[in-house]
Protein backbone atom coordinates (compact mmCIF):
# COMPACT_ATOMS: atom_id res chain seq x y z
CA UNK A 1 0.00 0.00 0.00
CA UNK A 2 2.67 2.79 0.68
CA UNK A 3 4.16 2.54 -2.86
CA UNK A 4 0.50 3.45 -4.35
CA UNK A 5 0.28 5.99 -1.58
CA UNK A 6 4.22 7.15 -3.30
CA UNK A 7 2.96 6.88 -6.47
CA UNK A 8 -0.32 8.70 -6.19
CA UNK A 9 1.36 11.76 -4.54
CA UNK A 10 3.83 11.75 -6.79
CA UNK A 11 1.55 11.75 -9.96
CA UNK A 12 -0.55 14.55 -8.38
CA UNK A 13 2.26 16.66 -7.16
CA UNK A 14 3.75 16.61 -10.83
CA UNK A 15 0.44 17.11 -12.04
CA UNK A 16 0.04 20.25 -10.05
CA UNK A 17 3.92 21.09 -10.68
CA UNK A 18 6.23 23.03 -8.51
CA UNK A 19 5.05 25.73 -6.68
CA UNK A 20 1.99 24.41 -6.31
CA UNK A 21 0.14 21.96 -3.15
CA UNK A 22 -2.51 19.50 -2.95
CA UNK A 23 -4.69 18.07 0.05
CA UNK A 24 -3.59 15.07 1.24
CA UNK A 25 -7.20 13.77 1.02
CA UNK A 26 -6.93 14.19 -2.52
CA UNK A 27 -3.99 11.63 -2.41
CA UNK A 28 -6.46 8.99 0.04
CA UNK A 29 -9.08 9.67 -2.50
CA UNK A 30 -7.47 8.71 -5.71
CA UNK A 31 -6.56 5.47 -3.85
CA UNK A 32 -9.92 4.26 -2.40
CA UNK A 33 -13.70 5.53 -1.79
CA UNK A 34 -13.06 4.82 1.65
CA UNK A 35 -10.47 7.40 2.09
CA UNK A 36 -10.73 8.44 5.82
CA UNK A 37 -8.47 5.33 7.17
CA UNK A 38 -5.76 6.58 4.54
CA UNK A 39 -5.12 10.14 5.54
CA UNK A 40 -2.58 8.77 8.58
CA UNK A 41 -0.51 6.61 6.29
CA UNK A 42 -0.85 9.50 3.61
CA UNK A 43 1.22 11.73 6.28
CA UNK A 44 3.62 9.05 7.05
CA UNK A 45 4.35 7.75 3.52
CA UNK A 46 5.20 12.07 2.29
CA UNK A 47 7.43 12.59 5.43
CA UNK A 48 9.63 9.81 3.94
CA UNK A 49 9.78 11.57 0.75
CA UNK A 50 12.79 13.85 0.24
CA UNK A 51 11.33 14.82 -3.00
CA UNK A 52 8.07 16.44 -1.16
CA UNK A 53 7.27 18.72 1.91
CA UNK A 54 4.21 19.36 4.19
CA UNK A 55 2.80 23.05 5.12
CA UNK A 56 1.12 24.41 7.10
CA UNK A 57 0.01 27.98 6.85
CA UNK A 58 3.12 28.12 4.52
CA UNK A 59 5.62 26.65 6.58
CA UNK A 60 7.00 23.79 6.49
CA UNK A 61 6.13 20.90 9.05
CA UNK A 62 6.18 17.26 9.87
CA UNK A 63 3.60 16.15 7.94
CA UNK A 64 3.25 12.88 10.81
CA UNK A 65 3.28 15.18 13.71
CA UNK A 66 1.66 18.38 12.81
CA UNK A 67 -1.98 18.64 14.00
CA UNK A 68 -4.49 20.03 11.54
CA UNK A 69 -5.04 20.48 7.99
CA UNK A 70 -1.53 20.36 6.05
CA UNK A 71 -0.43 20.77 2.16
CA UNK A 72 1.53 18.73 0.44
CA UNK A 73 4.18 19.95 -2.26
CA UNK A 74 7.04 19.05 -4.67
CA UNK A 75 10.51 20.37 -2.78
CA UNK A 76 12.55 22.75 -5.08
CA UNK A 77 15.60 21.19 -5.62
CA UNK A 78 18.65 23.55 -5.17
CA UNK A 79 19.60 21.16 -8.87
CA UNK A 80 16.72 22.98 -10.97
CA UNK A 81 18.25 25.91 -12.55
CA UNK A 82 16.03 29.44 -11.36
CA UNK A 83 13.75 30.58 -14.45
CA UNK A 84 16.52 33.01 -16.75
CA UNK A 85 15.92 36.54 -16.06
CA UNK A 86 16.13 39.40 -18.91
CA UNK A 87 19.47 41.33 -18.09
CA UNK A 88 19.29 45.00 -17.33
CA UNK A 89 19.77 47.59 -19.91
CA UNK A 90 23.27 48.27 -20.65
CA UNK A 91 23.91 44.17 -19.75
CA UNK A 92 25.42 42.17 -22.71
CA UNK A 93 27.42 39.62 -20.85
CA UNK A 94 27.48 37.81 -17.16
CA UNK A 95 30.62 37.88 -15.29
CA UNK A 96 32.11 35.11 -13.35
CA UNK A 97 32.19 35.25 -9.74
CA UNK A 98 35.60 35.77 -9.29
CA UNK A 99 35.65 38.89 -12.05
CA UNK A 100 38.18 37.82 -14.10
CA UNK A 101 36.88 38.02 -17.49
Amino acid sequence: MTDAVREAILDLALHRGRGKSLCPSEVAKALSPDWQPLMPVVRVVAGGMPEIIATQSGVEVDPVTARGPIRLRLRVSFSDPPPPSPPHEGEGRHHDVFGSD
